[in-house]
Order: structure tokens, then C-alpha cells, then sequence
């Protein structure tokens, strides 16, 4: 888990700091990791961090949280998720990010929700993405939707620029 002073917990921080001084609010899984980093971060600018978490992980929830939503099963934390966003900044994660990723993908892709911005940061989702949106573009599918960065202030300027005409 990524912690103060490390490369990722320091972009996550950015990014929270960013998007509040932009009048952005925040929900994130509501623990610890890159995902406090990113609640310290917007809480300090003065908006909202809302942490959506389950109570089957037993981890400590962010302190930052200006409000907590308690889930009772992972299925209804990733609905939750992806239901209070308007816009989306896929920080790196493991399994838990991916799914999470995946399920919002695929929600605007057979169009059960209405198409969100959606910013990846990281190397990680690089072959990811193209893996993913090369079998999309075969099958005829909705393709190019999501937006990939190694800089945390590029996916920060893309909701941001964007959000407004969406």
C-alpha cells in the first residue's frame, strides 16, 4: 500500500489537491493507500472526500472522509461506486481496481449507463487499454472511450476540461 512521501500516494495527493482547487468533490473505496492520499488531498482544498466501503475487508477506513457509505457486499460497493461518479480517475490498483474498471466499462459499453469520462493513470493500464479496445474495435464495438496518462495533471485536465460539455 502506497504511503506518504512514495511516488503513487504523492500523484494520488496531487490529483485530490487538483481537483478540489477545481471545485471537484471526491469518491474513492474509502481506505487507506492512494485512496486517502487522494481524500487528504481534496478535503484540504475544501470539497467533499466520500468513501464507499465494505465492511468484509476489516481495513481502516481514511480519515479524511467527509462522509462514509457502508456497503454490505463488494457488488454493492462497485454499483455505488460507479453510481455517485460523474467522471472517473483510475488510479493504479490491483484486482479490486481492475473489476472495477472492467464493470464500468462494459455498463457504458451495452449502454446500462449513460457514457462517463474515464481517465486511466499509469503504465499499468497502457497494455490494458489497447488490449481491451483493439478487441472492441474488432467486434464493432464502442472504442477509443477511455483516456490514458502518465501524468496525474493530464488525466486531472481531462475530466476538468471536459466535464462541463458532458
Amino acid at each position: 500500500m502506497p504511503r506518504p512521501g512514495e511516488e503513487e500516494y504523492e500523484a494520488a495527493y496531487q490529483l485530490g489537491e487538483i481537483l478540489g482547487e477545481n471545485g471537484f468533490s471526491v469518491c474513492t473505496g474509502g481506505y487507506q493507500g492512494i485512496m486517502d492520499a487522494v481524500s487528504k488531498g481534496v478535503v484540504e482544498k475544501g470539497q467533499e472526500a466520500i468513501g464507499i466501503t465494505v465492511n468484509i475487508f476489516g481495513a481502516k477506513v481514511s480519515e479524511h472522509l467527509t462522509k462514509n457509505v457502508e456497503c454490505n457486499s463488494l457488488f454493492e460497493r462497485i454499483e455505488k461506486l460507479i453510481s455517485y461518479g460523474d467522471a472517473f480517475i483510475i488510479l493504479r490498483g490491483g484486482t479490486g481496481t481492475l473489476l472495477e474498471l472492467s464493470v464500468l466499462w462494459e455498463m457504458i459499453n451495452k449502454n446500462l449507463l449513460n457514457e462517463k469520462l474515464v481517465a486511466c493513470h499509469g503504465e499499468m493500464w497502457e497494455p490494458i487499454l489497447n488490449t481491451v479496445d483493439e478487441r472492441m474495435r474488432f467486434e464493432g464495438r464502442k472504442h477509443g472511450m477511455i483516456f490514458h496518462s502518465n501524468k496525474i495533471e493530464e488525466c486531472a485536465e481531462y475530466i476538468i476540461s471536459k466535464q462541463a460539455s458532458f
